[in-house]
């Protein structure tokens, strides 16, 4: 079964001439035939002709709109296909989150993370790929989401993860761990007494990570750590 693959929900901005749009379609098509070819071949079939045939154009098009294969996987990356963008996990409106309280905005980052993750199951074939089978994709998607961290991380700055830096570290071993739960789910049902592909017990993840969130953002409670 092809995995579903999500729209950029970000509308480009485009003229309105029959050529712009004929351009903007068929690009919409060739990203969205990358996912296709990637769900039925798998990391080690991913090219140029595969992609356009997928697609129903001509390859000249491809390197024409962005100058090869790189780039336009590049571009698949960066469309929200691939990875959950700052606006999936922040929400529609980035200015309330941002004034929301350090654990309730971690709390809220992390359970649209999950969502995020778990409604893309061709990421995780992809990530599951990355270890046996790395290749100029796992690496252009490994700097997306690279870029993708240093992005959350100011998301979720403030005043205490200004005076905490090892907050930053606290998060990735969260988000670490949340990829390797949701790698494990696509073959496990049950881990450590929680059935990993119910929504129930996500339901469970997420209120021990929100209460974790709640007690080590407290204000109160946050010190500077040993070393």
């Amino acid at each position: 079964m092809t995995p579903p693959i999500l729209p950029n929900s970000a509308e480009p901005v485009i003229d309105a001439t029959p050529r712009s749009r004929d351009r903007a379609a068929t690009e919409a098509r060739l990203l969205a035939a990358v996912g296709e070819v990637l769900a039925r071949d798998g990391v080690a079939g991913i090219g140029v002709n595969a992609v356009a045939r997928a697609a129903g154009v001509d390859k000249v098009l491809i390197y024409r709109y962005w100058g090869g294969l790189p780039e336009m996987l590049r571009a698949w990356g960066a469309s929200g296909q691939f990875w959950p963008p700052a606006r999936e996990v922040m929400g529609s409106d980035p200015a309330a989150f941002a004034a929301l309280p350090a654990a309730e905005r971690l709390a809220r980052f992390l359970d649209h993370f999950i969502d995020g993750l778990r409604a893309r199951p061709l990421t995780l074939a992809i990530l599951a790929a990355e270890a046996s089978q790395p290749n100029e994709l796992t690496a252009i998607l490994e700097a997306e989401r690279e870029a993708w961290g240093h992005e959350a991380a100011h998301l979720l700055g403030g005043r205490e993860y200004a005076e905490h830096p090892y907050l930053a570290g606290v998060l990735l071993v969260i988000v670490a761990g949340l990829q390797f739960l949701l790698l494990r789910a696509r073959h496990t049902a049950v881990f450590s007494g929680l059935d990993l592909q119910t929504d129930a017990g996500w339901a469970q993840i997420k209120a021990a990570l929100r209460a974790m969130a709640q007690t080590e953002l407290a204000t109160s409670k946050l010190k500077k750590p040993t070393v």
